[in-house]
C-alpha cells in the first residue's frame, strides 16, 4: 500500500473531513495505480491539499498521479487543464474528477522560486496570454465571488484591526466589479504564483495547480505580490519592491493598470478579512504565535494594497 509522507498524514489535523480523506488515501491511491496500470516511481510528495506520486505507465512514460482533497477548489482543475491542452500549463493525461485524481505529465522539480523575482514576473506575465482563453461554461463566475466578497467586507466591524478606508474601498470595488460584464468570461488560474510554475523542457515554464474560475485576467496579479514576501522586506524598500513586481506584470502582459490595481486592492483586503474572520479565529487568538501570524498576514495585505496606489 502507498506510504503517505508525514506532510499528508498531518493534514488529518485539519478536521474530521480531512482525517477521513487521509485514512482512505492509501487504498484510493492503490486502486488508481491498479486501474490505470501504473507503478510508483519515486517517493510520494504532496502539496497543501494533495498527494502527488511520481509514476510510470506500462510504456515506461514518466507521469505524476495527483489525488486532491475533494473541496470546491479542486472540482474543476481537470476541466481547466483539458481546456489548455498543455498550452502554458502542465498537460493532462487522464482524469477521474469524482475521485479528484489526475494523471499529469511529469515536469522538472524546479519552480520559479529559483529565479529572480522580477524575471519570474516576466515569465508569469508571458503565461497569462496563453492561459486566459475563453472559459468553459461549467466554471464558477468571478462576479458571483465578488458579490459575496462585497457582503463580507461590508459586514466587518468598523473597529476591526485593519484600515477602515481600505475595507470600504474594497467593498465598493467588489460591488462595481460584480456588476461589470468584463469580470467573467476568461479562464483564470486564480492561484498563479512562483511555486505554481514548474520548469519544463517544452515550456520552458508551465503552470500547475489551477483554482479555475470564469473571470477577469486582471485578477491574476495579486498572488505574485504576496508570495516571496521575505525578499520584498529584504529589499529595503517594500513599496518599490511591490510596485516593481506590479508594473512588470502589468506592462509585460499589457494589462490595464487601473483595473489590475483594483483587483489587487480587492483581493488583498479580502485576504485580510478572511484572516480576521476565519472559523478558528477565536481559537487562534488564544495562541500568541497564531495571533502574530494573523497580524503579519493582515499587515502584508494592507501594505500591498497601499503600495500599488501610492
Amino acid at each position: 500500500m502507498v506510504h503517505l509522507p508525514a506532510g499528508v498524514r498531518g493534514m488529518a489535523g485539519r478536521g474530521e473531513t480531512w482525517a477521513a480523506w487521509v485514512r482512505g488515501l492509501p487504498r484510493l491511491a492503490d486502486d488508481l495505480l491498479g486501474e490505470w496500470d501504473l507503478r510508483q516511481d519515486g517517493l510520494a510528495q504532496h502539496g497543501y491539499t494533495a498527494l502527488v506520486l511520481p509514476v510510470r505507465d506500462r510504456q515506461e512514460q514518466p507521469t505524476v498521479l495527483k489525488i486532491a482533497f475533494p473541496d470546491d477548489e479542486s472540482a474543476y482543475e481537470h476541466l481547466a487543464l483539458r481546456t489548455w491542452q498543455g498550452h502554458g500549463a502542465v498537460r493532462l493525461v487522464r482524469a477521474d474528477p469524482r475521485r479528484r485524481a489526475l494523471l499529469l505529465e511529469r515536469l522538472e522539480d524546479r519552480t520559479l522560486d529559483t529565479v529572480d523575482a522580477i524575471e519570474a514576473c516576466e515569465v508569469v506575465a508571458g503565461l497569462y496570454g496563453r492561459l486566459h482563453v475563453p472559459a468553459p461554461p461549467q466554471l464558477d463566475l468571478l462576479s458571483a465571488r465578488a458579490a459575496r466578497w462585497a457582503t463580507r467586507l461590508r459586514a466587518l466591524p468598523r473597529g476591526a484591526p485593519v484600515p477602515h478606508r481600505l475595507v470600504e474601498q474594497a467593498a465598493s470595488l467588489a460591488e462595481d466589479l460584480a456588476l461589470d460584464p468584463a469580470t467573467d468570461g476568461r479562464l483564470v488560474h486564480f492561484d498563479l504564483h512562483f511555486r505554481n510554475v514548474l520548469a519544463a523542457g517544452r515550456g520552458p515554464w508551465l503552470a500547475i495547480d489551477p483554482k479555475p474560475l470564469s473571470g477577469d485576467p486582471h485578477a491574476e496579479v495579486a498572488p505574485m505580490l504576496w508570495n516571496r514576501w521575505d525578499e520584498v522586506v529584504a529589499s529595503g524598500d517594500v513599496r518599490e519592491a511591490v510596485r516593481d513586481r506590479f508594473f512588470t506584470l502589468v506592462d509585460h502582459a499589457e494589462l490595464d493598470e487601473d483595473r489590475a490595481r483594483a483587483w489587487v486592492v480587492l483581493r488583498e483586503m479580502v485576504m485580510a478579512v478572511e484572516e480576521l474572520t476565519a472559523d478558528d479565529a477565536g481559537r487562534r487568538s488564544e495562541s500568541a504565535a497564531a495571533a502574530a501570524a494573523v497580524t503579519t498576514a493582515v499587515t502584508i495585505a494592507v501594505t500591498i494594497a497601499k503600495a500599488v496606489q501610492d
